[in-house]
């Protein structure tokens, strides 16, 4: 498994860095073509349903949402909704 922090490292709550989202795809392609296709590329910080759709439209398998999902009124429907 890969991390990818999509935020500063430091603290909860912090907005996705959009550039990020190139490391994963870039990361992605690297793995694909270097034998490594089943590698899990974890993403952190900044996850919620529009930023979910992008870093796994780029390649990342494997989502932490911490503030999305301790904020939202209902866990688990936010939980689907970021799947």
């Amino acid at each position: 498994m890969v991390l990818v922090m999509t935020v500063e490292p430091g603290y909860g709550g912090q907005g996705f860095i959009p550039q990020c989202a190139d490391k994963v795809a870039m990361l992605r392609k690297y793995c694909n073509e270097n034998g490594f296709d089943k590698m899990n590329i974890q993403v952190d910080g900044g996850i919620n349903t529009a930023t979910a759709a992008t870093v796994k439209d780029a390649g990342a398998n494997v989502l932490v949402a911490g503030t999305y999902l301790f904020r939202a009124e209902d866990m688990k429907a936010a939980a689907d909704a970021i799947r």
